[in-house]
């Protein structure tokens, strides 16, 4: 399964927004600057999060975005299907109902295995998403990431937020 660029990005901006100062807010330029993407198609990720209930939005001089809920009620299922949407990522065409030897709708009763096992290797897959929180995964970059790397957005942070 392949997910878009934006997942990642989603996910790193809620890492980050999740350390901002209570009251806070960041603008989608500033996360962009922060990770170095582009700052329009960041904010379309930014938006899809806002829709989902994972992030609040405010306009204004101090305005931008902060998480809505707290970082252990927030999941990676949740965030990959704010970013990806909600259908499934597998889309059965029923080809088999094509060519030379397609039948009629009638002769196929049920979705055949293939889309069956593909659906079902999907339900897996986001379940196991669903056991990953925001807070797990702050938790563990507190062992991961470099005191150097902390100290540098922790400076970083106060000068913007």
């Amino acid at each position: 399964m392949r997910l878009s660029e934006g997942v990642e990005w989603a996910v790193h901006g809620c890492t980050v927004l999740a350390a901002l100062p209570e009251g806070r807010a960041l603008g989608p330029a500033d996360l962009a600057a922060f990770f170095e993407v582009p700052r329009a198609y960041l904010a379309k990720q930014l938006q899809a999060l806002s829709k989902a209930g994972i992030l609040n939005a405010s306009r204004g001089p101090s305005g931008g975005y902060r998480l809505a809920r707290r970082t252990d009620e927030i999941t990676l299922r949740d965030i990959v299907l704010a970013v990806e949407g909600p259908g499934p990522s597998f889309r059965c065409q029923e080809i088999r109902r094509r060519g030379p030897t397609g039948q009629p709708r009638r002769c196929y009763p049920k979705p055949c295995g293939i889309a069956r096992a593909m659906w079902a290797a999907e339900r897996v897959y986001l379940a196991e998403l669903g056991k990953v929180t925001l807070a797990r995964l702050i938790a563990e970059a507190a062992y991961e990431v470099s005191p150097e790397q902390q100290a540098a957005m922790s400076r970083w942070l106060k000068r913007v937020a």
